[in-house]
């Protein structure tokens, strides 16, 4: 069969690929995109979305036991996990299948099967009718990442999880161990805690989500432990004894070891780039560490050849992804479009409270050599906050002493997630603490406090 040309031909179908394929196909560009799972890639069919699914049953029952203090009454409240599941897996199916329709619309090729990439242009796809040769001058690989197991944590599906059975449990899990305390860790790890689970988090560094500012890390740990959840950092956990039904965890710490037990483990230790046997190497491009190493273009250095999402340089999360196959597809098109800049970038986490920031923590703009004024407002000092009941929170504003730019935002609370995208227009439009400062925020609302802790930086805070 002779090869099949294209304009374009993207390689995965997750949050960065099918994005780019779309935006080169907006573009005029004859597109093939190659999948080998899931249309939607991990974000839709097992991550982003279906925990966010997940983490929506948790905070209704955490809600209806609190029924009484809103003047409400709720008895026998109990959830169904299968129910529970059922439910998060039907929002990713309907999203996935939604994927599928644009690919239909935008007159996108989709190829089902594993791809690699035989020569500079050139991609052979093995699908399930026998192996599929595609040509195109621009490749772009959004081949995504995967869960990295450690030796001796490695998952079984049984008493050691991943996210993707921990997405999908066999059983409710009475005493749980989360190795790792990064977004997914403790998203996961706020889930089970608050359908009744006992957890215990294990982080290899001196604080829990270690990526975030200090204060924001520190004020979500203390409001974990209120929930029950224990915390131990600075420890590792060097080995598990698996016998059913029970794993022994041997968690080192100070120089010790001390022995735990468990029903089940969630390792969420961090990710591994999918760049292996694709045929990279003998293309000459570079990888350290699994991850392709770019320029700011996503381009690889050898030509016609891009990588985006997680399968390069972070951070790695979805949108980050899907910008950079806009820009690539834009860059492949002629345009000039703007490079991502990773510091305008926001992160959200959704755990109970939620955490959400971008840009510099206040200790990296520090050691960036900057001057600061940081602002603080808590949760407490704001109308809305209480009406809904959500008073533990704090949002934490980072300027540049000298000429009042915005370096970073911090916070935790409710709805923080939604409330970040706010500072992110502000740096992306290079707002000054002026512009902030004259700007008009809508009463009575939880954004009113993002105002006031720019005002607070500069000591004119007024509700608090």
């Amino acid at each position: 069969m002779a090869a099949r040309s294209f304009d374009v031909i993207v390689i995965g179908a997750g949050p960065g690929g099918y994005v780019a394929a779309i935006r080169a196909a907006q573009l005029g560009k004859s597109v093939a995109i190659v999948e080998r799972e899931h249309l939607g890639g991990i974000c839709l069919n097992w991550g982003c979305i279906p925990t966010k699914a997940l983490l929506r049953s948790a905070e209704v029952f955490h809600l209806m036991h609190r029924a009484k203090e809103f003047g409400l009454s709720a008895d026998n409240i109990s959830y169904d996990l299968d129910a529970v599941v059922k439910r998060s897996r039907k929002v990713a199916g309907q999203l996935s299948g939604g994927i599928g329709h644009l690919m239909k619309k935008n007159k996108i090729t989709v190829v089902m099967g594993a791809a690699t990439l035989p020569a500079k242009g050139k991609v052979s796809v093995k699908t399930e009718k026998g192996t599929e040769e595609l040509t195109a001058p621009n490749i772009i690989l959004a081949t995504g990442a995967r869960a990295r197991e450690l030796p001796g944590l490695e998952a079984d599906g049984d008493l050691v999880w991943t996210y993707k059975h921990a997405l999908q449990p066999k059983r409710m899990p009475k005493k749980l161990l989360v190795i790792g305390s990064g977004a997914i860790g403790i998203e996961f790890a706020s889930f089970f805690n608050t359908l009744g689970a006992d957890v215990t988090v294990v982080e290899v560094m001196d604080r829990i989500l270690p990526v975030e500012d200090e204060e924001i890390s520190t004020f979500a740990r203390k409001q974990f432990e209120k929930q029950g959840m224990k915390i131990i950092a600075k420890a590792m956990v060097k080995k598990l004894d698996r016998a059913a039904p029970k794993v022994t965890a041997h968690i080192e710490r100070d120089g010790k070891t001390e022995k735990m037990e468990f029903d089940t483990v969630i390792s969420a230790v961090g990710i591994v780039a999918n760049t292996e046997n694709l045929g990279l190497e003998a293309l000459g491009v570079k990888i350290d560490r699994s991850f392709v190493v770019t320029d700011k273009y996503c381009r690889t250095g050898v030509d016609g050849l891009y990588v985006i999402g997680d399968a390069t340089n972070g951070p790695w999360l979805a949108h980050k992804a899907s910008h950079e196959g806009v820009m690539v597809a834009e860059l492949i098109a002629g345009g000039h479009p703007h490079a991502v800049d990773p510091s305008s970038i926001a992160g959200c986490t959704y755990c109970h409270p939620q955490v959400a920031s971008v840009g510099l923590t206040e200790a990296k703009a520090k050691d960036a050599g900057y001057q600061v004024k940081v602002g603080r407002f808590p949760f407490v000092g704001n109308g809305k906050a209480i009406a809904l009941g959500e008073p533990e929170g704090m949002i934490k504003t980072v300027f540049d002493a000298k000429t009042g730019e915005l370096l970073g935002a911090h916070m935790v609370g409710a709805e923080v997630t939604e409330l970040i995208q706010g500072y992110v227009v502000g740096r992306q439009l290079e707002t000054t603490e002026e512009d902030l400062m004259n700007t008009v925020f809508p009463h009575p609302t939880l954004s009113e406090m993002m105002h006031e802790s720019v005002l607070d930086a500069y000591g004119r805070a007024i509700h608090f």
